[in-house]
C-alpha cells in the first residue's frame, strides 16, 4: 500500500487513490489541505466564540469570571488542546483514513461540548470540559463507527434492521419516560396546587421524566463503590507529604487537625483549590502524643479531630468536640434578651436537591418529616411529649443555579459583593451557641460567595481540610478512613447537640453530597440523616427545637438529564421542609395558618433568611427594621417570615430579576 503525505501530493501533478481510483489534482488538493486548515482555525474561533457567549449566566454571577486570569488561562488552554484534536481528525479524513462521515460525529460531540459545559474544569461544574466530551466520543464511537459501515457496504437489509431497531429502542424508551404523574406529589398524599387566582404562582409541569428509565444505569455507587471500608490508600503518606507543619514527623500516629475558627479569612478566591484555609490547616498538623507542643500552642483549643493510624496506614478519624463551660454559661446569661419561637435551631443544607429529587432519594429522611405533617392543623405522632408541625413548600424558587448566588441570601439575607454580617450575631447576642459542619475546606462557603463578609464565625465548626477528601463532585459515594465523609458532619452536630442539651443552640451542617448530575448519590445519606434525626427525637433531645432541610437549587451539573425540561424545572425548584414545635407560651393560631398556606405560595430565599429571624426573636421580630447597606438587621425587605402571609399577587419574580439575583423563574403569574 502507498503512504500518502503531504510532500507526495505536491511532487506529483495526478495522484490517484489506491482504494477509491479518484484522480486528483496536485493543486486542487492542496487547495483542499489548505482551506480546510482555515475552516479549522475558523471553526475555533467561532466556537470559542460560542462558548464564551454560553457562559453568559456565570458572567452575571460572578462579576470577575470574564476577567479572572486563571480563568483565561482554562479557555485558551482548552481551545489549543481542542484545535490540535480537530486538526488531526480533519487530516486523517483528507488523506481517507477515516470516513468523512466521522465530521458528523465531530461536529456533535463539540456542539455538546460548547453548549453545556458549565464551569472552569471538571471541579467546578465543567462536566464536558476534556472529560466529558472524550467520554462521549468514545462512547458514541463504535456505533458511529458501525452505522459508517453500513452505509458504505450499502447492505440495505442490515441498514434497514439497524434503524429498526433504533426506533424500536426509541419507542420503548419514549414509553419509558413520558410518565411525569408523581411528579407533582409531595409528602402525606399532597400535591402542588396550581390555583393561580389563589396563590399567584403556577408551576410548569415538566413534559418528559427520564429517571425511572435512567435511574438504574446511573447509580455509579451500585456498580463501583458499594462500601467505603473497602478502599485502602497510604492516607499517612499523603498527609506527610503534603504537609509542612513543624508539630509532626515521620513517626507521627495520632495527627491532630487544628481548630479552623482560628483563621479569618473572608476574600478567598474561590478558582483556587489550594485555598488559605488548607495551607493553615496542613502547617499546624499536631502529633497529639506531643503534649509539651499541645500544651504550649494548642492549650486553649486543642484539636477536635484526630486521624489515628496506629493500627494501619488507611486511618481512622476520631472526632471529640470540645465543651465549652465558659462560653455555656456566658450565653445563659443573655438567653434573656428574647422569648424566642424555637429555643433550638437545626438547619440541614444539602447543595443542590430539587425537591422531587428529595422526594426521589430521602425517603426514610423525609418519612421522620411527614410523621409530624397534618392539613388539619394537628400532628400524625401523638405519643411525644413534644408537638410538632411539619411544613413542605411547593414553589420555593432559587436564583441562577449557583450556590455562590443563593447561600449569602440564607444565611446572610443579602446577595453577593457586599459587607454582609452572618446571622449568626444575632444567634450569639440572644445566648444561642452556634455550631457549623461542612464537608469542603470552606469556611462558611465564603471560598464560593467571593465577597468580604465582616468577621462573624461559629463557636464549633469542623471543615474537612483533610488532603485525602475525595472531590465534592464525584459521582459516587465520597469516603474518607473507611466511612462517607457525611457521616463526620453528622457526627460532629451529634456531640455538638448532645453536649449542650441544656443551652438554646443553633447548628448548621453543610453537605455537597447532591453536587453532582447522576441524581443517585444522595440516597446513600439517607440513613445517616435519619439516623441523626431519630436517635436525638428518640434521646428526648429535639425539645423546643424547629429543624430546616434546605438545598440552593436542584440538580447543578450537566448530565444525561440536561436535554429534558425536567432537569431545567427541577433546577429551579430546591426542595424546603420544616419543623416547627409549638410553644405554649405563645400562641401560633395565626402564624399556623400563614406558614401552611405558605406552603404552596411562591417564595424565595429572602423569606427562609427572615423565617430563621423571626423564629430567633421571637414576637419581637415585628418591630425589627429592614436590613440596609448601612443597617445589618435579621429582616431582608425582599422577604417575609414564612409565619406572616405574603401577598402573592404583589410579588412578581420581575421584581428579584430587578434587584440582580433572578436570571430565570419557573413560577408564572398575573
Amino acid at each position: 500500500m502507498i503512504k500518502i503525505n503531504e510532500r507526495m501530493i505536491l511532487n506529483e501533478f495526478n495522484y490517484k487513490f489506491p482504494k477509491t481510483g479518484i484522480k486528483v489534482n496536485k493543486i486542487y488538493y492542496s487547495l483542499k489541505i489548505i482551506l480546510t486548515k482555515i475552516f479549522v482555525n475558523v471553526f475555533f474561533f467561532l466556537s470559542y466564540k460560542l462558548y464564551y457567549n454560553s457562559l453568559e449566566k456565570c458572567f452575571k454571577g460572578m462579576d470577575e469570571c470574564a476577567t479572572n486570569i486563571r480563568w483565561i488561562k482554562a479557555r485558551v488552554k482548552e481551545v489549543i488542546f481542542s484545535c490540535i484534536i480537530m486538526v488531526i481528525l480533519f487530516e486523517l479524513i483528507i488523506y481517507n483514513k477515516i470516513s468523512s462521515l466521522h465530521l458528523i460525529h465531530i461536529i456533535f460531540i463539540f456542539a455538546l461540548f460548547y453548549s453545556y459545559s458549565h464551569g472552569l474544569n471538571f471541579e467546578d461544574h465543567g462536566y464536558y470540559n476534556f472529560k466529558g466530551y472524550f467520554i462521549l466520543f468514545i462512547i458514541l464511537f463504535l456505533p458511529i463507527n458501525f452505522l459508517i459501515y453500513l452505509i458504505q457496504k450499502k447492505n440495505k437489509k442490515i441498514t434497514i434492521l439497524f434503524f429498526f431497531i433504533l426506533i424500536l429502542i426509541n419507542i420503548l424508551y419514549k414509553n419509558h419516560i413520558t410518565n411525569c404523574e408523581d411528579w407533582p406529589r409531595g409528602l402525606n398524599n399532597s400535591f402542588i396546587e396550581n390555583n393561580l387566582e389563589k396563590y399567584g404562582c403556577q408551576i410548569t409541569f415538566p413534559k418528559r421524566c427520564p429517571y425511572n428509565f435512567f435511574k438504574n444505569f446511573l447509580d455509579y455507587t451500585k456498580f463501583i463503590r458499594k462500601d467505603c471500608k473497602k478502599i485502602y490508600i497510604d492516607a499517612k503518606k499523603k498527609i506527610l507529604k503534603l504537609s509542612k507543619s513543624p508539630y509532626i514527623n515521620d513517626n507521627s500516629s495520632h495527627i491532630g487537625f487544628p481548630l479552623t475558627n482560628k483563621v479569618r479569612v473572608c476574600n478567598l478566591d474561590f478558582i483556587d483549590t489550594n485555598n488559605l484555609i488548607e495551607k493553615f490547616v496542613l502547617k499546624n498538623l499536631v502529633d497529639m502524643e506531643n503534649k509539651q507542643v499541645l500544651n504550649k500552642s494548642f492549650k486553649n483549643k486543642l484539636p477536635e479531630i484526630e486521624v489515628d493510624f496506629t493500627k494501619n496506614v488507611y486511618g481512622e478519624m476520631k472526632i471529640n468536640l470540645n465543651y465549652n463551660k465558659t462560653l455555656s454559661e456566658e450565653r445563659k446569661l443573655l438567653e434573656k434578651n428574647v422569648i424566642p419561637y424555637s429555643n433550638n435551631i437545626i438547619i440541614l443544607y444539602i447543595d443542590s436537591v430539587s425537591r422531587v429529587n428529595s422526594l426521589r432519594q430521602l425517603k426514610k429522611t423525609l418519612k421522620f418529616f411527614e410523621q409530624f405533617m397534618s392539613y388539619n392543623g394537628a400532628s400524625n405522632y401523638k405519643n411525644h411529649s413534644e408537638n410538632f408541625h411539619c411544613f413542605q413548600f411547593f414553589k420555593y424558587q432559587s436564583f441562577l443555579y449557583h450556590t455562590r448566588n443563593n447561600y449569602p441570601i440564607l444565611f446572610y439575607g443579602q446577595a453577593r459583593n457586599r459587607r454582609i454580617v452572618l446571622i449568626t450575631k444575632y444567634l450569639k447576642e440572644n445566648g444561642y451557641i452556634t455550631c457549623y459542619s461542612n464537608d469542603a475546606c470552606r469556611k462558611d462557603n465564603v471560598r464560593t460567595l467571593h465577597f468580604l463578609s465582616a468577621e462573624e464565625d461559629y463557636d464549633h465548626q469542623f471543615m474537612i481540610c483533610d488532603p485525602n477528601k475525595e472531590s465534592i463532585n464525584g459521582n459516587t459515594i465520597r469516603c474518607l478512613y473507611g466511612n462517607q465523609t457525611i457521616e463526620y458532619l453528622y457526627e460532629y452536630g451529634n456531640q455538638f447537640w448532645r453536649k449542650y442539651k441544656n443551652n438554646r443552640k443553633y447548628l448548621s451542617i453543610f453537605s455537597n453530597i447532591g453536587h453532582e448530575g447522576t441524581l443517585e448519590v444522595l440516597k446513600y445519606a439517607d440513613n445517616i440523616i435519619f439516623n441523626f434525626l431519630n436517635n436525638l427525637f428518640n434521646s428526648n433531645l429535639l425539645k423546643d427545637t424547629s429543624i430546616i432541610l434546605v438545598s440552593d437549587h436542584g440538580v447543578g451539573m450537566p448530565s444525561i438529564y440536561y436535554i429534558y425540561d425536567f432537569y431545567k424545572i427541577e433546577e429551579q425548584l430546591p426542595m424546603l421542609y420544616m419543623i416547627i414545635n409549638d410553644r405554649k407560651n405563645i400562641s401560633y393560631e395565626e402564624q399556623y395558618k400563614y406558614i401552611h398556606e405558605n406552603q404552596q405560595s411562591y417564595i424565595t430565599s429572602y423569606d427562609i433568611y427572615n423565617t430563621i429571624g423571626n423564629l430567633i426573636f421571637g414576637d419581637k421580630y415585628k418591630n425589627i427594621k429592614n436590613k440596609t447597606i448601612e443597617n445589618d438587621t435579621p429582616k431582608s425587605q425582599y422577604g417575609k417570615s414564612l409565619f406572616e402571609q405574603i401577598n402573592q399577587k404583589s410579588r412578581s419574580p420581575l421584581l428579584y430579576k430587578k434587584i440582580g439575583n433572578m436570571v430565570n423563574y419557573i413560577c408564572k403569574n398575573n
